[in-house]
């Protein structure tokens, strides 16, 4: 069996409950090295054999979930954040399923949700925006044309850009092109719930320069939007002049 387990947005204890108890009885643990905090390794029993996929290729992560397999062993595929977004899951299930190999999945906490918490912000807000794209921009990894930035700022709702940070002069220019004006918030948030996290507020003309001055080069998020303002109605569910199932509205 292959538990396909997210490892949370990089704070050893935001792993899930049973995520945690699956690191605990695993015989192999395969993890993302590059992003993954080292310190939920600290959950793996003794004689669990563990494996770096930062420096394995596809074919090399199969072949020892297929080993393990072989030898009757539990084997966690640790990955960062939630799995369902940018974990490259999706083709090692692919491959699991054509050898018969059972698997499951274990949701995890994002980096964009730990974003939030660390901005102390709520993405949807009345009034501002009631949406969250998450993308990135096109680099090694092609984007749809018709998932362009541009494209998805003409909505005007708030963005999480993941793994972008090497792109920020670029990222700037298809914001402003495709809706948001120049001075519309945004921050950079570097390693969002690890010790070493970093937060720079500013502008979106300004995001370059933003990462530059703070020497981040990688591993952080960049979320632009109102939602990073101090413009929003309240909500209505506590409104006293509103009716819920649970409460009358006071005259």
């Amino acid at each position: 069996m292959v538990h396909f387990v997210g490892a949370g947005s990089g704070a050893p204890d935001l792993i899930t409950l049973r995520g945690k108890s699956l690191l605990e009885k695993a015989d192999v643990i395969i993890y993302a090295g590059s992003l993954v905090n080292p310190q939920l390794l600290s959950y793996a029993k003794s004689g669990c054999k563990i494996y770096n996929s930062a420096e394995m290729t596809l074919d090399e992560v199969i072949s020892a979930m297929q080993q393990a397999e072989n030898e009757g062993k539990k084997t966690v595929r640790l990955h960062t954040g939630d799995p369902c977004l940018y974990g490259a899951v999706r083709e090692q299930m692919d491959a699991l399923m054509r050898m018969n190999i059972d698997f499951d999945i274990c949701p995890g906490v994002s980096s964009f949700c730990g974003a939030a918490a660390a901005l102390k912000t709520e993405y949807t807000l009345p009034d501002v925006s009631q949406s969250v794209i998450i993308t990135r921009m096109a680099g090694k990894t092609k984007v749809p044309e018709k998932e362009s930035i541009s494209s998805f700022a003409s909505h005007g709702a708030t963005m999480v850009i993941f793994l972008s940070t090497g792109l920020l002069k670029e990222l700037s220019k298809e914001l402003i092109a495709g809706g948001y004006s120049p001075d519309t918030p945004a921050a950079v948030v570097y390693k969002a719930t690890w010790d070493d996290e970093k937060i720079v507020r500013g502008t979106v003309e300004k995001l370059y320069e933003m990462a530059n001055e703070n020497g981040i080069t990688k591993t952080a998020l960049i979320v632009v939007g109102g939602c990073l303002g101090s413009d929003y109605e309240l909500s209505k569910l506590y409104s006293p002049n509103f009716s819920t199932e649970f409460r009358q509205a006071k005259s």
